[in-house]
């Protein structure tokens, strides 16, 4: 698998690469400078699971916050720089645990080489980033349009930049809003490098077309032992792609840890508010670290036999449901009480 072979990269106290766990990523969408209100959104993508985080550094005042927000957060800070150099700078400069640029953009070999010297004398790794968006002119023309080859020769360009500087402390990432074509680039990105690869889905969308998109592009990806970490890319709040994120590693068997919700479609014998039942379960097992699987089934005809595969289960009637354990009853409640009974069972799971 192309993971175990990839190079081993440390960003702050978190490692990815050489066939270590999967890091989940998000992005903060404060403003940097509000140190306030990006602390408190770190901490709640903390609380969901997020192994990494990246803020904007747009201008020297978001990079002088690092120094206050990294006093707050225990999970690593990476700096996403676009067109200054010297905010790359900075942000190292005020403890940033990585920087993402685009070499390409940030104008010329030589401002990149006075990155690359900050960076080098501080051990920080550099993401290099490229877009299917921002491709160059000429790999445009040589390839006839954009397309994952154009894409693949894009980073490898920038990483032979700064290999050629003298530093390989690098995490490449290449991203496509075109699901397909981010797939293709990354297989043949992964027969090319050793670097770790950042994995997601740009402009995937909101959090119904990102996720159906993130989901279909990360699975073909990651089933192939492409990537080392990833971002769930949505237009929404940032604590959705951390729970996206996990879902779709712990679908794959890459990361255990968390419960798994299943719930049956609805049906003409559904005699109770399945959907909204359904919900209030999957956002009550966020705060509970057990390994398991829990069944919502929506009437006692089918619930007990299709929830056999569950740890534990509850399923609808009329007025009343049942809770049940690896398929078996285990004994009727009222309607009301359904939830309290699954969560009380929850906070006693032995």
């Amino acid at each position: 698998m192309y993971r175990d072979h990839t190079k081993v990269i440390h960003i702050g106290n978190k490692v990815i690469g050489g066939g270590n766990p999967i890091m989940i990523q998000s992005m903060t969408n404060t403003k940097t400078e509000d140190v306030g209100a990006t602390i408190a959104q770190i901490k709640r993508l903390e609380q969901a699971g997020c192994d990494i985080i990246r803020c904007t550094v747009p201008n020297l005042e978001a990079a002088e916050a690092i120094a206050q927000i990294k006093k707050e957060i225990t999970i690593p800070l990476v700096a996403d720089i676009h067109f200054d150099y010297k905010m790359a700078i900075a942000a190292m400069e005020n403890g940033a645990d990585k920087i993402r640029i685009n070499p390409g953009n940030i104008g010329g070999r030589e401002k990149v080489a006075k990155v690359v010297q900050v960076a080098k004398e501080r051990g920080i790794p550099i993401r290099v980033g490229v877009n299917s968006g921002s491709l160059e002119r000429g790999l445009v023309e040589k390839y006839h349009g954009v397309t994952a080859e154009g894409i693949v020769e894009s980073a490898l360009d920038k990483v032979h930049m700064i290999e050629e500087l003298d530093y390989d402390n690098m995490v490449i990432s290449i991203k496509s809003s075109d699901v397909m074509m981010c797939v293709k680039a990354h297989e043949l990105l992964a027969d090319k490098t050793q670097y770790p690869l950042h994995v997601g889905i740009t402009e995937s969308g909101t959090v119904t077309s990102g996720n159906i998109k993130s989901a279909v592009g990360l699975g073909i990806i990651l089933s192939q032992g492409i990537g080392d970490t990833i971002r769930v890319s949505l237009t929404g709040d940032p604590v959705e792609e951390i729970k996206s994120a996990r879902l779709i590693l712990r679908t794959l068997g890459l990361r255990k840890g968390g419960i798994e919700v299943v719930s049956c479609p609805t049906c003409g014998r559904t005699n109770i508010d399945l959907i909204g039942l359904a919900n209030q379960v999957e956002n009550m097992v966020q705060g509970y670290d057990l390994d398991i699987k829990v069944a919502v089934m929506g009437c006692a005809v089918n619930g007990p036999g299709e929830a056999k595969e569950a740890d534990i289960g509850i399923a609808g009637g009329i007025g009343e449901g049942l809770l049940m354990k690896k398929g078996e009853i285990v004994k009727k409640v009222p309607e009301g009480e359904l939830l309290n009974t699954l969560k009380y069972e929850l906070d006693n799971w032995k």
